[in-house]
């Protein structure tokens, strides 16, 4: 009888002992100006090097906690580093970090991170800031951007060997709201972003290649994610000018006061109104306002509500693309246009609201909804008497929108022994309901001499997917993940004429696409990491080609690999290199300037990426990036088979020198090499190297300075096409068409910040 009860005894002091050994120790960690709960720190136990990362809602949490552990210490990019004991440490009171200067040796290259770029997105992000809309792209490494119809339009978009038109193969959104517009009046997933003020960027997710289950349509060369503030430090009233008549106007008020932001509540808006004639021969004449406000609270301990909505008003005149040959015989000067009447208007107005919900055992649940008011009326002409000798062959492209979506997703974690599992759940359906997609040739603008297309446009896409996430070791761990998405097609023909249909009526079609992943990633030191990715991903066509294909293939899939590593073999410099390789499938490609369906053969692209990032000192900062693609079309013979446009050579980089108050600034460069133009390279798309100035004096109040683009005032072509044009009364002519890119541009600003 002793013998059992020393028995149960000794049973119950190990498992006591075994309990204590495997305690979960959780907490949260929030901003100490904004109170808000801050994603993506570095939790890490001491000693012992074991390491998590805080989630969305600001949460981390260990399982199995040796008796060793001492302390947690919390970094994160921009704030200053912490470091707590195990006795003072309390579930009930969450870890506060304060903002501090962003240094390189805080970025902690870490096995639980699943993006290699999450360290140069946010150190970028930090230290460069975001000046412009257009800077809001050129934040991705390798991305170039092009404007070829005035500034209302949305860029074209090149990145990894792609020219991507305006968005056509990369995945946007803002606050998870899609920017991207399939079956859009111009283009498919024509991605318009200037709706966005770029002072209310808090940061900026994104990732080359197809490697994401959460992302779908359109992520194919890699996706880009703009969130925005759920609060501001301080209200801002900012002013510009500068050279060709341009200003800008900004506001950014706090809509709520002290007492709230401890309650864990915020509210803002922001607005801006811009105007410039540009650089033009032709007064550009472009208008662009934009409101935005934002409304975040805590619902209680397991609850985050964001609620947001944003308009966008923008109207312009454009010079267009202008034919080489008529400027070198002198017709038109270097920076004129041939039709006046060029331009357009756009409009976009969203409601956007996120619910974030954590259960006590730490899963995440998050729900969306939001909706799009979009109008689009857009005129151009490319080949000017090309088809019409009498009127000209201006065209006009216009639609009327309804967006309708909402995303949902569940995230749990768990163990399976000492192997750390995560697991992601996730649905989405978005309805785009289109009134009066129109294609038309036109005089004036206005004047319809005949239509091309005209009717309307229903698609509802529906995607879910799994993403299981097995950390083997802090060293070892597999991402997998299968997505399913599914398209339903309807087209309501308005046009007896179209020549892609046969006749008025209403067409439907519907396809499907399966898309797994599956990447690995080895931590070789607390300093180096090596990644392999692989993916399968696709871009849908627009409704008008899915319905006029007859069953022919019209989701074809992309497929890709990426080997690369991030490295930082001294503290304060920071490396990410990948060899990366794409293949693309037949293609059915809608023409939304000819109102045509066009094929696309089989595509095959390998290229180097490299970035770096390095800070010699904490108020200076390099970055550099130099991207190379080969890409070549498969089904066309050796020589005459070039991707017109893909982009070979490219690199952009800079140096920044900063200081919270006093004088701070950098100098930017952007080099992009020739590259064909089309299939044989009979015409060269002509590269360029452009540099930059930002230089400002800021203090706790004020801050004044002076934005230059170009600097050095260098002539160059920001876009360029092969295009057969026609003058009036002259022969037809194959070559280049291009738009002029800035001349030397001066931008002078004050701002005023203020409680």
């Amino acid at each position: 009888m002793k013998i059992k009860i020393f028995l149960i005894l000794m049973a119950s002091c190990a498992y006591s002992s075994l309990r204590a050994q495997q305690k979960v120790i959780s907490g949260k960690v929030i901003d100490s100006l904004s109170r808000q709960p801050i994603a993506g720190v570095t939790v890490m136990l001491n000693p012992g090097n074991i390491y998590t990362a805080t989630k969305e809602n600001g949460v981390y949490s260990f399982k199995n906690i040796g008796l060793n552990v001492r302390s947690l210490s919390f970094s994160a990019i921009g704030y200053k580093k912490c470091s707590v004991s195990l006795e003072k440490l309390s579930n009930d009171m969450p870890i506060v970090l304060s903002p501090a200067q962003t240094h390189l040796e805080e970025v902690k290259i870490s096995g639980n991170n699943d993006n290699p770029y999450k360290a140069i997105s946010e150190t970028d992000i930090s230290l460069r800031g975001v000046s412009n809309s257009q800077e809001v792209l050129r934040i991705v490494p390798g991305l170039f951007i092009g404007q070829h119809q005035g500034g209302g339009k949305a860029e074209q978009i090149f990145l990894r060997g792609f020219d991507n038109d305006h968005g056509t193969n990369l995945n946007m959104s803002v606050d998870g709201l899609p920017i991207n517009m399939v079956s859009q009046a111009h283009g498919q997933g024509y991605a318009d972003s200037h709706f966005i003020i770029p002072e209310t960027i808090e940061s900026t997710n994104y990732q080359k290649g197809m490697y994401n289950a959460e992302k779908g349509d359109l992520a194919v060369t890699g996706y880009v994610g703009f969130n925005t503030a759920n609060s501001i430090s301080a209200n801002t009233f900012k002013l510009e000018a500068g050279q060709f008549n341009t200003f800008r106007v900004l506001g950014m008020l706090n809509l709520l006061g002290e007492r709230a932001k401890v309650k864990g509540q915020s509210w803002y808006a922001a607005s801006e109104y811009r105007y410039s004639d540009s650089y033009f021969d032709n007064s550009q004449k472009f208008k662009r306002f934009n409101f935005f406000t934002k409304y975040h609270a805590s619902l209680g301990n397991h609850n985050a509500l964001s609620l947001s909505a944003s308009t966008l008003y923008s109207s312009w005149e454009a010079s267009g693309q202008i034919p080489e040959s008529a400027v070198d015989d002198g017709t038109i000067g270097f920076y004129g246009a041939i039709d006046p009447n060029e331009g357009g208007i756009t409009s976009r107005t969203n409601f956007n609201a996120q619910l974030l919900t954590t259960e006590a055992n730490g899963d995440i649940f998050k729900n969306q909804l939001f909706y799009s008011r979009y109008k689009f009326d857009l005129h151009t002409n490319f080949t000017f008497f090309l088809e019409d000798p009498v009127n000209g062959d201006e065209i006009r492209q216009r639609e009327s929108r309804n967006l309708f979506g909402y995303t949902g997703s569940y995230q749990h974690a768990d163990y399976l022994g000492k192997i750390k599992l995560a697991t992601e759940l996730g649905l989405s359906a978005r309805l785009d309901a289109t009134k009066g997609s129109e294609l038309s040739h036109t005089i004036n603008n206005f004047t319809l001499i005949n239509p091309v297309k005209l009717g309307d446009i229903t698609e509802l896409g529906m995607g879910a997917y799994i993403s299981e996430r097995v950390q083997f070791s802090q060293r070892f761990s597999i991402n997998a993940g299968l997505r399913f998405d599914q398209f339903y097609y309807r087209y309501d023909n308005q046009y007896a004429g179209d020549a892609t249909l046969n006749g008025i009526g209403i067409y439907r079609a519907k396809n499907n696409i399966i898309s797994p992943k599956l990447n690995f990633y080895y931590q070789v030191s607390e300093n180096t990491q090596l990644y392999l990715l692989s993916g399968k991903s696709f871009h849908s066509n627009d409704a008008r080609v899915v319905v006029a294909a007859q069953g022919l293939k019209t989701l074809p899939a992309a497929y890709g690999v990426d080997l690369g590593t991030v490295l930082k073999p001294v503290n304060n410099l920071l490396l990410n290199t990948a060899i990366w390789y794409s293949y693309l499938q037949n293609e059915y490609v809608y023409s939304g300037d000819g109102g045509t369906v066009d094929f696309s053969g089989r595509t095959r692209r390998i290229g180097v990426d490299f970035s770096g990032r390095y800070q010699p000192f904490k108020s200076l900062y390099f970055d550099g990036d130099i991207n190379y693609a080969y890409g070549r079309s498969i089904d066309d013979p050796r020589g005459a088979n070039y991707i017109p446009l893909a982009p070979v050579w490219s690199s952009t980089g800079g140096m920044t020198y900063i200081f919270n108050e006093g004088f701070n600034g950098s100098f930017r460069y952007r080099y992009l090499s020739d590259r064909a133009a089309n299939s044989d390279y009979s015409l060269k798309a002509e590269g360029y190297f452009v540099n930059d100035l930002v230089i400002n004096y800021s203090t706790a109040k004020y801050e004044f300075g002076i934005t230059i683009n170009n600097i050095f005032n260098v002539r160059w072509k920001e876009t360029q096409f092969e295009t057969e044009t026609r003058l009036q009364n002259q022969n037809a002519v194959n070559g280049i068409a291009f738009t002029p890119g800035t001349k030397f541009a001066a931008v002078a600003h004050v701002s005023y910040f203020f409680k």
